[in-house]
């Protein structure tokens, strides 16, 4: 959930158009790079394949997808033919791996794989990493002005039933699972229920919700915080941080009834002609020093122990949650394909959205 799509987290970046032609459905790449990675804008280092290249002589092309969607919809319509690597969130790589279009991980060819925390290579949607990498997680929760609220929040119901002097300037983020998510846990039910009654309850809760809120927001709600406009949003953690480096009145706190894990993970496409530069990537990728530039430039937690610990202490003291430690992360639940109940996500979420 990167400034962003994330998660979403579904997480909504300025978009790039695909360089690429239509060769018989298929996306394929308008250059003669040795590798083909699609990932959210600004999720890896500008320089990224400058350094690659001087680290392995190959050459890569990097394309911007805007959301999981987006690139879900380009890869189920190709079979993933004409990329080599994706970022995806964990949900979506669930998905691509229950179509058969990732390649399982040559871990031989992956030794920095050794650098992840135990905690992320055990993850149910892949244990033991067979066919993804998480490259940053974290979670979601409240991010207030502690100037701003007469109660410090600590509950979801904060945000779905708000103290009068907050009504009106709250919001939640807009997409489906972290929506839907908010009154889960608020009623004490899973981030992954599928029990039409309940998602019918959760509906409910989140229709009267509505009348209290400022707006739905997904990308702006940190300004929102700054400027004064919001005293209570609903944020990703790494989101929460970029409105606590320009006003240090901003707080974050994961709420008493728990929240959710999300990943964003690497995937290398079965249909891939350059499976080994794939792999080569990755390892690149999980370097100490590599996989440390999304913790300290998009303010998201990583899964890599060495780069964690690399972190200067003054970043963890400024941004209190990407002390986190995996062990608390790995607490809250993991989100996880819906399979068919996705459609009653979506209608709940449509529904909720169009009620006054």
């Amino acid at each position: 959930m990167h400034k962003k799509s994330g998660y979403a987290k579904t997480r909504v970046y300025t978009v790039r158009l695909l360089a690429a032609t239509m060769l018989a459905g298929s996306v394929t790449a308008a250059n003669a790079a040795d590798l083909v990675i699609s990932n959210w804008d600004g999720y890896m280092a500008k320089d990224i394949a400058e350094t690659f290249k001087a680290a392995t002589g190959l050459e890569i092309e990097v394309v911007n997808h805007a959301t999981n969607e987006e690139i879900m919809g380009k890869l189920m319509a190709s079979q993933g033919k004409g990329y080599d690597l994706v970022f995806v969130s964990s949900p979506f790589a669930e998905i691509l791996n229950h179509q058969n279009l990732v390649e399982p991980l040559d871990k031989a060819a992956i030794p920095n794989l050794a650098n992840l925390y135990p905690e992320a290579a055990s993850l149910a949607y892949d244990p033991g990493n067979a066919y993804s990498v998480p490259y940053t997680w974290g979670t979601t929760g409240l991010c207030y002005r502690s100037d701003l609220v007469k109660t410090t929040p600590d509950s979801w119901m904060n945000l779905l039933a708000p103290s009068d002097d907050i009504k009106g300037k709250t919001t939640m983020l807009a997409t489906d699972r972290w929506l839907m998510a908010a009154g889960e846990l608020a009623k004490g039910y899973s981030v992954n229920e599928t029990d039409p009654a309940k998602i019918a309850e959760v509906k409910d809760l989140l229709i009267a919700a509505k009348k209290t809120l400022l707006a739905y927001d997904d990308t702006t709600f940190y300004s929102k915080l700054v400027s004064g406009e919001a005293s209570l949003v609903h944020a990703w953690d790494g989101w929460c941080n970029y409105g606590i480096t320009e006003n240090k009145d901003i707080k974050f706190v994961v709420p008493k009834e728990g929240s959710d894990l999300w990943v964003d993970t690497i995937v290398v496409m079965k249909n891939s002609e350059k499976k080994d530069a794939a792999m080569k990537f990755i390892n690149f990728i999980l370097d100490p020093a590599n996989h440390a530039w999304a913790a300290q430039n998009i303010l998201y937690k990583v899964p890599n122990k060495p780069a964690m610990e690399s972190l200067d202490k003054a970043l963890i003291e400024q941004y209190p949650n990407m002390g986190m430690t995996p062990a608390e992360l790995t607490k809250f639940e993991l989100l996880r394909d819906l399979g068919p109940a996705q459609k009653d996500y979506s209608r709940a979420v449509s529904e909720i959205k169009a009620a006054n």
